[in-house]
């Protein structure tokens, strides 16, 4: 999935602002498929449901690097690609992603201790 990860540290939990009764998540995700690229809906929905299902199979890593570390992250994936991408290219890139975002986040706890 060519395109760049864009991570972004949330501040610490207010249970005052959360969605009813909702435990806090130490991850929040997003994606974006560009509509100049992918005219129609039905492809950009097909992107955005593939990259889903990756990061969902291959969160758990992550998940709890954030859960020992005490750190929330806001997760965005943007597909900027030009061609309709494969489930397999995907969920590598995903991989790829999520595996640098988990060295990231114990490198900064590392060094913050």
């Amino acid at each position: 999935m060519p395109g760049p990860v864009i991570g972004l540290a949330a501040p610490p939990y207010n249970p005052g602002l959360g969605s009813k009764g909702s435990a806090p998540s130490a991850l929040q995700f997003a994606v974006g498929v560009g509509k100049k690229q992918f005219k129609r809906a039905v492809d950009r929905n097909r992107i955005k449901r593939l990259t889903r299902e990756a990061y969902r199979v291959q969160k758990t890593g992550l998940l709890q690097r954030c859960q020992e570390e005490d750190c929330n992250l806001r997760l965005m994936f943007v597909y900027i690609g030009k061609e309709l991408p494969e489930y397999g290219a995907i969920q590598d890139k995903i991989c790829q992603a999520l595996q640098r975002l988990e060295r990231l986040v114990h490198e900064n706890a590392t060094h913050h201790t």
